[in-house]
This record gives structure tokens, sequence and C-alpha cells, in this order.
């Protein structure tokens, strides 16, 4: 039986590899995708969403989200990475599909709610969607399987700052939120996601295999990759999203710590997602009686490299 899931997303290339990945993996059915601001506006980002629907084999539906972050005065968007458009200003034609009338938040507790201990949460933004369910629903909480998200950094550099990973750094308080809720999440931050770089060459070898979608991921991806020579001077783009629909389909490529995680919602160190291991007691409060939640560490490259590239040859 296929794992139900719901993808909240602000597309932006790394989403699109994830999205469409998922919609090629029949161990999931991909019940939804949610926007949110994030790497482009909420309004692009839905745009987006429907192009991505459109590669799908099934029909999913897309569900329109926050604007913007809970308390935080909204950051720019990160046109210098995904481009104008989130697809590196390929100026792929949009859907002829409609967003539905629902809520984004309404949906995901609707869905919840219809499937209870069924549905994982897959947010690959900003968390703010999700923060809200959990302001407007908090039963959902006890009802969702699991989220799995990317986002943060436990030990590797930010990529936003020296200590904030750009998801959490979108909406700090809502991902504090949702990291110190009563269910159970698994953070896919920087301390994998930078291990692994998807090359010009394998994106070639996509697009080659699999025309349709591969050749928009081919197009979408070389600005993409263009601002990681440049930035970082390094020949290929990380792995971000898709590491999540990786985990979904082989949680045994990665190595696992567990402990508590807050988010600094204000300040130089504003962002940064915090780890504090196992049952371990500290003397400063904060950090009592919260859940254990689960911290991808380390990473299999190549295995998880050779699972994206074969789901998006598919």
């Amino acid at each position: 039986m296929s794992r139900k899931i719901i993808i909240d997303t602000d597309p932006g290339v790394d989403d699109a590899l994830a999205i469409i990945m998922a919609a090629n993996s029949p161990e999931l059915e991909v019940l939804g995708l949610t926007t949110v601001f994030g790497n482009v506006s909420v309004e692009q980002a839905t745009t987006n969403a429907l192009i991505l629907s459109d590669f799908a084999s099934y029909d999913i539906p897309v569900y329109k989200g926050e604007a913007v972050p809970m308390t935080r005065t909204p950051a720019p968007y990160a046109d210098f990475v995904h481009g104008d458009d989130g697809f590196g200003n390929i100026n792929w034609p949009v859907s002829n599909k409609q967003a539905q009338n629902q809520s984004a938040v309404d949906f995901i507790i609707e869905q919840v709610r219809k499937h209870p201990g069924e549905i994982t949460l897959v947010p690959l933004g900003p968390l703010t969607n999700i923060a809200r369910v959990l302001e407007k629903a908090p039963d959902i909480a006890g009802l969702v399987k699991e989220v799995v998200l990317m986002g943060g950094a436990a030990r590797h550099c930010g990529n936003v700052s020296p200590v904030a990973e750009a998801n959490i750094m979108g909406d700090p308080h809502a991902a504090d939120k949702v990291f110190t809720a009563d269910w159970p999440v698994v953070m896919i931050g920087l301390d994998v996601t930078s291990q692994v770089l998807l090359k010009q060459d394998d994106m070639q070898k996509i697009a080659d295999k699999n025309p349709q979608q591969g050749e928009f991921l081919r197009q979408a991806c070389d600005f993409y990759i263009d601002f990681y020579q440049q930035t970082l001077g390094i020949a290929g783009c990380m792995v971000h999203d898709p590491s999540t629909i990786a985990y979904l389909l082989d949680p045994t490529l990665f190595e696992i710590e567990e402990g508590r995680i807050r988010v600094v919602t204000e300040g130089l160190a504003v962002g940064q997602t915090t780890l504090a291991p196992g049952h371990r007691h500290f003397p400063y409060p904060g950090w009592e009686n919260l859940p254990q939640q689960k911290v991808c560490m380390k990473v299999r490259s190549q295995a998880l490299l050779d699972l994206v590239t074969s789901r998006l040859s598919a």
C-alpha cells in the first residue's frame, strides 16, 4: 500500500526535483501540494506547483497557503538562487489548471482528520502553513503519521547566515512550533543535503531518458547549478528537497541522532536549529518536556544520488 503524503512547498528548483521524484514513486501517494512563500512569493509558488502537478501521471490538487511569516518581517525572495520565476527564468508555460478554493491549512487539517495516523507531511519551505495547522487544530499533532522536513543545520554551517538554513530562517517562530509539537519530526538539513551533488551531466542523462519531465528539470537546474558554481565554486547543485523523498523511500540511507530541537527566533543567531542530545538535563530553562525528534546526520551520498536520478529518469 502506498504511503499518503502532503508536500508543502515553495517551488523552487529543488522543490521541482522532489515533487516530480515523489510523483514518479509508486510507493507514495501525493494527496496534494500546499504552497507557501519562500523561494518565491506564494502566488508564484502556486503557479509553479500547478505546473509541477501537470507532470504527474495522476491528479495532484494544489492549495494556496500562507504569504508571510507568523511574526518576522518577510525576507526578500531568493531570485538569485532560483530565478525570478523559481524555475531558473526558463519561462515555462503556465498550467491551465487552477488552485483549489480551500486554503492549504484547511486542506491539511481535513485530510489528516480523514486519514488519522496515515498522512506524512513533507514540508520543503518555511514552516508557516504547518505551524498554522497546529495553531488552528491542535489535535492534528496526534493524528499525523510523521513530519519529514527539509530544513535546519545541526552541526553544519548555515546557508543564509553562519548558523541558519534558509527554510528555517524564512519563519523561525513557525519552525520552533513545529519542532516542539508532540508529533514525530525528521529533520533533513544541511548536515546531509550538502553531501550530495547533482551535476549537469546527471541532468542531461535524466533528460535523455525521460524527455518530458527531464528536459524541464534540466533547463531549470542550469540556473541553480550556475548559482552554486558562482557562489561556492562547486560543479553541481545540492539535493536539498529531494532528500526528503529519498528518506521516505529508503530511510536506511541516513544515520540519525535523536534529541530535542529548538529554533532561535531573534538576535544574531536567528534561525539556528539547536539540538539538545538525547535526554541530557540542562540547568537553564527551555529544554524540558520536549519531544525527542530525529535529525539526519550522515548519508550514503552515492546511494542517495542513484535513487534520485533513477526516479527522475523513470
